[in-house]
């Protein structure tokens, strides 16, 4: 499977690249060293330079078998959400863990997985510029499949006018909430596009979909209600499809499901699987988890289906992403300046939190206790810290964050630490590439 779903050679040329200014957490001694041999070498903490975002290679691999094996135990596929990490390297890992394919937000992200080979791709969005929707009906002439959303009239309208001798797509019926994001507002607006999809030359009515996750944000009775309630109406929207006939496919898609409540959405939408039959579609359910893989100890850890009671049980995600950044300044009495800001680390979801304190990268480092972060500026943040703490410029502090979709997005390279074989003193034994 992994051989037709993306191209190996062009993830395993990421490795030689080579590094340079470029590469912000890669100090000038680095230079003009490759990918490849960085990790070869095994290099410690004190060799790279601060800010630094780090991955975790053993909480990575945990975390995607984790998904992948919980997937295949509630028999449903997985097309984790790529623009998470905008990693090829880690959208391989999931498709060799026996991901369905990969979902992506844009235009521009499919083009980064079409570059690298991967060819059965979800677009969690409506395609409404000219060129992009040309240039994704022409994939299909190199083998990739590409299945988008429509959420109305109009879209449809705009799809056949574009798609007018430039082949056809794929496309899913997106049922919104109110208050939401995108989607039809309404079951009786849903149904509508979905017959006019139906009766349209241009386009294949594949599967509904959706997303829960922009109707809550918090795993309180209110929010879950708010999700379970809304995946209802795609589980109905899809029974009425399926009865008046309109799907154009063998295998229909029922998706939905971000990383905070995919279990939700499985257990909503579990009766609706079909393994087809005479006169009768094949079925599935697709989640589109994304920001599993790396976790982290904010958001997620909260909210996850796997930590809501214990964020640090065995079968937990576990954070892989962490920041390290120098103490730049120690300006007045409680208050220390350290050199990571907004555009080092992620603030959207909460700040970043105080865990560790040591005199260097890689040395032995204590609990900072008492201390929180309370403002980030473009490249600082405030640390405030309680009397009888001792904080001292060139001292490093690793940060705990909170959500991995607006931290990897900071960097073009992260490197990924072993942590198990040595834990007070981790080895860089690769570096992720990204392309946001």
């Amino acid at each position: 499977m992994s051989q037709r779903a993306y191209d190996q050679a062009k993830v395993d040329g990421l490795d030689e690249e080579i590094l340079d200014f470029r590469h912000k957490a890669v100090p000038a001694s680095l230079h003009g060293m490759s990918i490849g041999a960085l990790a070869a070498r095994r290099l410690g903490l004190a060799e790279l330079q601060t800010p630094l975002l780090t991955l975790d290679e053993s909480a990575m691999d945990f975390n995607a078998r984790l998904l992948a094996a919980w997937c295949d135990d509630h028999g449903v596929l997985l097309a984790p959400h790529g623009k998470t990490t905008m990693s090829p390297e880690l959208w391989a890992r999931q498709i060799e863990l026996g991901a369905w394919g990969m979902t992506l937000a844009n235009a521009a992200q499919l083009r980064v997985a079409r570059a690298f080979g991967f060819t059965r791709l979800m677009l969690a969005n409506s395609l409404t510029d000219p060129q992009a929707i040309r240039w994704a009906a022409g994939q299909a002439e190199d083998g990739a499949r590409i299945v988008s959303w429509v959420d109305s009239a109009e879209t449809v309208a705009l799809l056949e006018r574009e798609l007018a001798g430039h082949g056809t797509l794929d496309v899913i019926v997106e049922r919104g909430g109110a208050g939401g994001r995108t989607g039809a507002r309404s079951h009786e607006e849903a149904l509508s596009i979905a017959r006019t999809v139906h009766a349209s030359a241009a386009l294949r009515l594949v599967g509904v979909g959706g997303y829960e996750g922009a109707l809550a944000h918090t795993a309180d009775d209110a929010g879950l209600g708010a999700v379970r309630g809304y995946l209802g109406e795609v589980a109905r929207l899809h029974g009425e499809l399926l009865a008046e006939g309109l799907y154009d496919a063998d295998e229909v898609l029922v998706t939905a499901g971000g990383s905070a409540y995919f279990d939700d959405v499985v257990e909503v939408l579990a009766p609706v699987r079909d393994a087809g039959g005479t006169g009768r579609p094949r079925v599935e359910i697709v989640l589109r988890s994304g920001a599993y893989i790396i976790h982290d100890d904010g958001f997620y850890r909260g909210i996850s289906p796997f930590s809501r009671q214990d964020p640090d049980g065995e079968q937990s995600f576990r954070p892989a992403m962490h920041a390290w950044v120098r103490v730049v300044s120690q300006p007045e009495p409680g208050l220390a300046i350290l050199e990571g800001g907004k555009r080092d680390l992620p603030f959207d979801e909460g700040l970043p939190v105080p865990q560790l304190i040591s005199d260097g990268l890689g040395e032995p480092a204590t609990e900072l206790r008492k201390a929180e972060i309370t403002a980030v500026n473009d490249q600082h943040a405030f640390l405030r810290f309680a009397e009888g703490t001792e904080i001292r410029p060139g001292q490093v502090i690793r940060l705990g964050l909170s959500h991995p979709c607006t931290a990897l997005d900071k960097w073009t390279l992260i490197p990924v630490l072993d942590t198990v074989a040595d834990p007070e003193r981790a080895a860089v034994v690769g570096a992720v590439r990204t392309f946001f």
